[in-house]
């Protein structure tokens, strides 16, 4: 049983493993409207509006005026899960979210910019039936976050812009586990429950280069972000790790994966320009979960500990971009995104393949409106899981598909 708690905070883990949005591993990417129409591709050499200081703060160098952006994405899920041992499916175990964020950049002379971005970094869920067979392995998983980035940026000559920001994130994360096909006679009991929260600190750095007006490349990294959940709320309803059960205080450590992402932009002409991505998540440094309290006293200290093998991921993305007169622009991008981990209940990772398309209408001098689609496409992935060693090994299938639709506004004060 020990083991099937274990596992069972694996959906937490992964929740909070992630630095983007839909990507391979979870990562949370709704940043922009502007940049979901073009599947993301370029963004670290973009510079249409305030929301491109999210992947790189050196692109606040081409701002001469003060910016807002604020944006907000829906994203339709559709994710489905069977569990062939049972023949028990699971339909829509992804909750559809709403995914907000603003950002304001200020020019302070003709060197120096500086900025501030509010937007969702991590950010996932899983919602399996109370009364879900391997309830032991699925249940319900939540995890919210808000990013606030403050970032300055300095021009060192025409072609070079250098940019660095700080990352405060707060996180909160909720667990539930239930006994399912362990106890036939009420399968929605709750076995284990976890809450917590936490403020995590990480810094991003940038450079933009621009061989001329018409191309410029950019380059931007994020560091990895140290979550230390200390004194979270551990119920062990089971009486597994904590004699006689009950609520205890459980300290969790977890680091997010750093993230490396390369871009390029190149006008071919006054209509048409391309951009293009290729970003890599360290995924292969998050290698175990453990929580300990001195409580969990049948575990020597641990409450749940798991071993877990992700490896390197890379996103590639392109896209383009057509001025079809002074009011209207349009986007279209594609994108791959490669699986980070075993797929597994909790999140059924699998590569994944955008289509995007998007437009922005200059509605006044000042004010522009940006909206952006994208469908987003999943391998369907097979997987075994094992609750415990007492337990027979259950054989499942996930397929799905997520939709996300974005909406923006820019005003140029």
């Amino acid at each position: 049983m020990s083991r099937i708690m274990k596992r069972s905070l694996l959906a937490t883990t992964i929740a909070l493993i992630s630095t983007q949005a839909h990507s391979a591993g979870f990562q949370v990417s709704e940043h922009s409207a502007s940049g979901l129409g073009r599947a993301f591709a370029g963004e670290a050499a973009m510079t249409d509006n305030a929301s491109v200081m999210a992947r790189n703060p050196a692109s606040m160098t081409k701002f001469d005026q003060i910016q807002f952006s604020g944006a907000i994405h829906g994203v339709l899920t559709d994710i489905n899960v069977t569990d062939n041992t049972n023949q028990q499916t699971a339909n829509n175990v992804a909750p559809s979210p709403v995914v907000p964020a603003s950002y304001l950049v200020a020019p302070v002379d003709d060197k120096f910019s500086a900025g501030v971005g509010l937007y969702t970094v991590y950010g996932v869920g899983t919602d399996y039936s109370d009364t879900f067979l391997t309830g032991y392995m699925a249940g319900d998983t939540n995890l919210t976050s808000v990013n606030l980035n403050p970032a300055i940026a300095y021009k060192v000559n025409s072609n070079l812009s250098l940019g660095a920001g700080l990352d405060i994130v707060y996180a909160m994360a909720t667990l539930n586990r239930h006994f399912g096909e362990l106890n036939p006679a009420n399968p929605a009991a709750k076995m284990i429950t976890m809450e917590g929260s936490t403020l995590g600190l990480g810094y991003n750095i940038g450079a933009l280069y621009e061989v001329d007006k018409d191309i410029r490349f950019g380059l931007s990294y994020r560091s990895p972000v140290h979550l230390k959940f200390k004194d979270g709320d551990f119920t062990d309803h089971a009486g597994k790790s904590v004699t006689r059960g009950g609520k205890v205080n459980a300290d969790l450590n977890i680091e997010l994966p750093a993230v490396i992402e390369f871009s390029g932009f190149q006008q071919l002409d006054p209509a048409w320009a391309v951009h293009y991505s290729v970003m890599w998540t360290d995924w292969s440094a998050f290698k175990e979960l453990k929580a300990t309290s001195s409580q969990c006293d049948k575990g020597n200290g641990v409450c749940f500990e798991k071993s877990e093998k992700y490896d390197d991921a890379i996103r590639w993305s392109f896209g383009s971009t057509y001025t079809l007169n002074n009011d209207w622009t349009l986007r279209a991008g594609l994108a791959f995104d490669e699986q980070a981990g075993r797929s597994t209940l909790s999140i059924p990772d699998t590569d994944r393949f955008w289509y995007s398309a998007g437009a922005t209408y200059q509605y006044t001098p000042k004010l522009s409106v940006d909206a952006g689609i994208a469908y987003i496409a999943s391998k369907e992935s097979e997987f075994k899981e094992r609750g415990s060693a007492q337990l027979a090994e259950r054989n499942f299938t996930a397929s799905g598909s997520a939709t996300v639709i974005g909406l923006q506004a820019n005003y140029t004060f």
